[in-house]
C-alpha cells in the first residue's frame, strides 16, 4: 500500500444502432469554430480566467469553481486537506515523484483553466506503472479522501505499457475543494480501464482533467460513476495516437437538489482506422439539480477508417431540475466506417408505467423498476463488481428520497437533505 498526502425518459436503450430508430437524435448547439483549435498549453499566462460566456463555460457554475481558477493551489507539501492511498495489485509498481518527472505531462496539454492550474500547482505525482506484459491478478485502487476545504491540486498517472492489462479504480469521497489531473498513457497492445468515481460528500467543489493517450492496437475503457459533491466537473479526454486503438468510454451519473454535475468529453481521431464509443447516462432530481453532458468527436482529414458513435441519455425525476445534452461531431474526411451521435431528455415512459401498473404493480415500485431498467445495462458494462454493487445501492438510495416526495411520505426539504 502506499500513501501520499495532499494539503487538506426511462427504458431508452444504449443500443447505438437504436439510437435514431428512437428517434433521440439531436444536435444540440453548435460550437464554435473547430474542436481542434481549442487552446491547449501548460503555461497559465495562455488560458485566463474565465468569465462564463464562453463556450466551454457557459453550463458552468463559474463563481462555485472561482476558488479552482487561482494561479497557485496548494501543492503535496503545503497542508493536509486531501490524502491519496494506493492499494495496488501485485503485478503494479506505485511511485511518488516530483514535478519534474520525464513521464509526467506526456499525455497532452491542459485544455481549460482549471486544468492549466492544475498542472501549474501540483508538487508531487501518484504514478501508477503497469509494466510491460504484465497482468494484473487484482483491481488497483486509489482512494482520494477529502478532509477540509482549502484548494488543492493532486495528480495522477496511469501508465499501462507494452501488451499489459489491468484495471484501476480512482474513489472520490470525503470533502475537499479539488483541482485534479489524471493523465493516462496506453502503449501499444495495452489493455487499460480506469473507473473513476465521485462520491463526494456534501459541499465539496471538484474539477478534474483526464488526459489519455491511446497506442497502436491498445483499448482503453474509461468509466466515470458521479453521485456526491456540490459542483463536480469531469473533462475526460482521449487521442489515438497510432492505428487500430479503441476507446470505450461510460459514464453514469445521479444529481440531488442544488447539485451540478458536468461531464465535458473530447475524442480525438487523429490516424487512421480507429473506434471510439460513449455512451453516458443520467437521472436527476429535486429543485436545481442540474448535470451538463457535452460530447466532441473530431475525426481530422487524416483519420480515415474511423468508427465512432456517441451517445447520451437523462431521466428527469421530478420537477425543478435540468439536463442540458450536447452533442458534437466534426468529420474532415468522408473515408470512414461510421460516426453519428444521438441525446434525449424526458421524464418517465407512461407506457411502461401503464404496463406496470395493469399488472397490479403499484405506481412507486413501478417508477422504481422502470429506473432500475433504465440504469441496468450500463451498470454491467462497468466490468468491476464492487463498483457495481455500490452504484445498485447509491441508486436505490437516491430512489427513496424521489419516491418519498412522490407518495407524501416526507416533504421536498426533507428528502434532499
Amino acid at each position: 500500500m502506499t500513501t501520499t498526502t495532499i494539503p487538506e425518459e426511462a427504458g431508452l436503450t444504449t443500443d447505438h444502432s437504436r439510437a435514431q430508430a428512437d428517434g433521440a437524435h439531436s444536435h444540440g448547439v453548435v460550437p464554435q469554430g473547430s474542436r481542434a483549435e481549442r487552446l491547449t498549453s501548460f503555461d497559465l499566462a495562455d488560458i485566463p480566467v474565465p468569465s462564463g460566456r464562453e463556450e466551454e463555460w457557459r453550463f458552468s457554475p463559474v463563481a462555485r469553481l472561482a476558488p479552482l481558477f487561482e494561479d497557485r493551489l496548494v501543492g503535496q507539501s503545503g497542508g493536509g486537506d486531501v490524502r491519496v492511498t494506493v492499494v495496488e495489485a501485485p503485478e503494479v509498481q506505485v511511485s511518488i515523484v516530483g514535478r519534474g518527472d520525464e513521464r509526467l505531462g506526456t499525455a497532452g496539454k491542459p485544455g481549460d483553466r482549471t486544468a492549466v492550474t492544475a498542472w501549474n500547482s501540483f508538487e508531487q505525482a501518484t504514478v501508477i506503472t503497469v509494466p510491460k506484459e504484465a497482468v494484473a491478478s487484482d483491481v488497483t485502487s486509489v482512494r482520494v479522501e477529502g478532509h477540509g476545504p482549502t484548494p488543492t491540486a493532486s495528480h495522477v498517472l496511469v501508465r499501462a505499457e507494452r501488451h499489459s492489462e489491468a484495471v484501476v479504480v480512482l474513489d472520490h469521497v470525503g470533502t475537499a475543494t479539488l483541482n485534479e489531473t489524471v493523465e493516462i498513457v496506453v502503449e501499444d497492445g495495452a489493455q487499460l480501464t480506469v473507473v473513476s468515481v465521485q462520491d463526494w460528500a456534501d459541499g465539496a467543489v471538484h474539477a478534474s482533467s483526464h488526459r489519455a493517450r491511446i497506442g497502436r492496437d491498445a483499448r482503453l475503457k474509461h468509466v466515470v460513476v458521479t453521485l456526491g459533491g456540490d459542483v463536480v466537473r469531469m473533462t475526460p479526454d482521449a487521442e489515438f495516437t497510432a492505428e487500430g486503438g479503441e476507446v470505450e468510454m461510460v459514464g453514469l451519473y445521479f444529481a440531488d437538489a442544488d447539485q451540478h454535475q458536468e461531464h465535458r468529453l473530447f475524442v480525438d481521431h487523429a490516424v487512421p482506422r480507429c473506434k471510439s464509443r460513449v455512451t453516458y447516462k443520467g437521472a436527476l432530481q429535486g429543485e436545481g439539480a442540474h448535470t451538463v453532458w457535452v460530447g466532441d468527436v473530431l475525426i481530422q482529414a487524416s483519420a480515415e477508417g474511423t468508427d465512432t458513435y456517441e451517445l447520451n441519455r437523462n431521466l428527469v425525476l421530478t420537477d425543478g431540475a435540468r439536463a442540458d445534452s450536447v452533442p458534437n461531431l466534426e468529420i474532415e474526411t468522408g473515408e470512414i466506417e461510421g460516426a453519428g451521435h444521438a441525446s434525449a431528455t424526458g421524464r418517465f415512459d407512461d407506457e411502461q408505467l401503464f404496463y406496470l401498473q395493469a399488472r397490479g404493480i403499484p405506481e412507486i415500485e413501478a417508477r422504481r423498476l422502470v429506473v432500475r431498467g433504465f440504469f441496468a445495462e450500463l451498470i454491467q458494462e462497468i466490468g468491476v463488481a464492487s463498483v457495481e454493487e455500490r452504484l445498485l445501492e447509491a441508486i436505490e438510495r437516491e430512489l427513496s428520497k424521489s419516491m418519498s416526495i412522490i407518495d407524501g411520505s416526507a416533504e421536498p426539504a426533507e428528502a434532499s437533505a
